[in-house]
């Protein structure tokens, strides 16, 4: 939703005193700054922050414990000290009922429900000279070809950001967060952190990289953002379950739009890479999840970007269905996380009106 924010400034007018004293915090991964596997609209807020603050979040991996990547071959220097707290020190029942570690709650002060928090992925590093990948019995896209459990390690060259696969073959990193999202809706309870829905959450999106904002529909007061599973690269579809997961710590600027996912309808998180916007679907079936995200690219184009850039061309339903077919382009996202997940890339460069000003 480019220019989302200029667009709505005058909704944001209440907010211009926090504005304008913008501050970055830090939040640490630590036994009380962590959800161990859910996204909740009840979570206590770890950090509470204001529209145009910036939070430098610090996440595990899904990797496992000291001890487990020790018996892999990672050595105890490349282990970060605070990892052991999180296994050792964060209670068991309040774990679950998905897997993923997430370094959160943030709540942000001016959100609350029929709001949008725009989230901008501003920084990611990696922390760590290693990533994992695995999969296990009964898991993964093809469950039979492989019934039995495989994890190994691939080392990360950080400063030539390729990781070293096998002999004579690299791959070259592209850091993202596999899990970005805020609470879902209340009536939900704790959210398996697995499956992806309508709050964002495990998308596992590769797009969703440095540079990209993600406009998410406000549920509970705060929005409560979560952030995790980090990725040193992924393939679309994702298909063993796995990515190279390791450990990131992401920069985050959060930007709260009063009133916007109900003025213009906003039901599902969509994206603005700076050079595409991604619409996104996410169920059971792939097939439901592509329809997702046509139509939720349909609506994007035909509804929404009208009413929040006063420029952008007014397209039909019939048009923007046309527009998708002949210049867009309908990706599968991940097949792994109960719900398979599906995109839709339209370059803005189709778009006039979204072109810079000419200096």
């Amino acid at each position: 939703m480019s220019h989302l924010r200029s667009a709505a400034a005058c909704l944001l007018l209440a907010f211009a005193a926090s504005a304008c004293a913008q501050k970055t915090y830090t939040l640490d991964a630590t036994p009380a700054t962590i959800a161990w596997g859910n996204y909740s609209a009840h979570a206590k807020p770890a950090l509470t922050v204001h529209s145009g603050d910036t939070v430098v979040m610090q996440t595990a991996s899904t990797c496992g414990p000291p001890a487990r990547l020790k018996s892999l071959g990672v050595a105890d220097a490349d282990i970060p000290a605070w990892l052991g707290d999180l296994y050792d020190k964060f209670p068991k029942e309040e774990r679950g009922p998905g897997g993923h570690i997430l370094t959160g709650p943030i709540a942000i002060a001016e959100a609350d429900p029929g709001d949008v928090l725009e989230v901008d992925v501003v920084k990611i590093n990696l922390d760590a000279p290693w990533s994992c990948n695995g999969f296990g019995t009964g898991r993964g896209f093809l469950p039979d070809d492989f019934p039995y459990g495989r994890t190994r390690i691939i080392p990360l060259d950080r400063e030539k950001m390729i990781g070293h696969f096998a002999p004579g073959i690299e791959i070259p990193l592209h850091p993202f967060f596999g899990s970005m999202g805020v609470a879902p809706p209340e009536s939900a309870g704790k959210w398996n952190s697995a499956p992806p829905w309508m709050h964002g959450g495990n998308m596992d999106n590769r797009n969703l990289g440095v540079g990209t904002k993600i406009f998410y529909p406000v549920h509970a007061a705060g929005a409560l953002f979560e952030a995790g599973d980090g990725h040193a690269n992924q393939g679309d579809g994702e298909v063993d379950i796995t990515a190279l997961e390791t450990q990131l710590t992401g920069s985050f600027r959060f930007t709260v739009h009063k009133g916007m996912a109900t003025q213009v309808h906003l039901l599902w998180p969509v994206a603005d890479t700076g050079t595409d916007f991604i619409t996104m679907g996410f169920h059971e079936d792939l097939t439901k999840a592509t329809e997702m995200a046509v139509r939720n690219m349909i609506t994007l184009l035909s509804e929404q970007m009208p009413a929040v850039h006063p420029g952008f061309p007014k397209l039909s339903r019939d048009d923007a269905y046309s527009l998708i077919s002949t210049a867009c382009n309908v990706e599968i996202t991940q097949l792994v996380d109960t719900k398979s997940g599906a995109h839709v890339m339209c370059s803005k460069s189709l778009f006039k009106a979204l072109a810079p000003a000419k200096q």
